[in-house]
């Protein structure tokens, strides 16, 4: 354990220990982990509306599950767990259909729309854009890591993959990362 991360694993003990011992206390665990739930949430599954909603359902979930909690691995794992397996079960819920009777135009059209840039984009290309074309693995090892401040642990806990693994979702992530940051600037100096 780093020095840095004592005093948070502390914060977060104590704070289980009061939302356990006083339910009350529940509250002290929303401030402290809204924004970056709802982060991991968006960042799966790219809407500002599905991701608030899950943020709630994730709450909700941990505070019907927090009596059961073990302290086995850390809060803020735990937590994160909880939302990840929430946006994979949105994810599910929202995965398209393609009908048989001919809708596939309207689909596709549909698809296109998604994947062409806004027509006000500006020239510089924004971390979230660049984050957006990345394939959904690569982008929540990413969150986590990067804009989360993970370790490669955590981050492999969370995301339940091996070690390894995560740390080739990063290294690819990086390298894709590079290249359509030089597409971009490509395009935008017209070459």
């Amino acid at each position: 354990m780093t020095l840095g991360a004592a005093p948070q694993a502390d914060a977060d003990l104590q704070a289980l220990l009061q939302v356990k011992k006083y339910r009350e206390g529940f509250a002290l665990l929303l401030p402290r982990y809204r924004e970056k739930v709802f982060r991991l949430s968006f960042s799966m599954l790219r809407n500002h509306a599905m991701a608030e909603d899950t943020t709630q359902d994730v709450f909700l979930r941990v505070w019907r599950a927090l009596p059961g909690f073990a302290g086995q691995s850390s809060l803020s794992t735990w937590i994160y767990a909880i939302t990840r397996n929430a946006c994979l079960s949105e994810l599910r819920k929202k995965r398209p259909t393609v009908s048989m009777n001919g809708d596939e135009d309207e689909y596709d059209a549909e698809v296109a729309a998604l994947a062409s840039p806004d027509p006000d984009d500006s020239a510089t290309v924004s971390v979230t854009q660049l984050l957006d074309q990345l394939p959904e693995r690569y982008r929540q090892a990413v969150t986590l890591f990067y804009m989360e401040d993970k370790s490669y642990e955590l981050t492999a806990e969370s995301l339940g993959l091996p070690l390894g693994t995560v740390k080739a979702l990063l290294h690819r992530a990086r390298k894709r990362l590079i290249e359509l940051t030089r597409e971009s600037q490509n395009a935008a100096s017209g070459c």
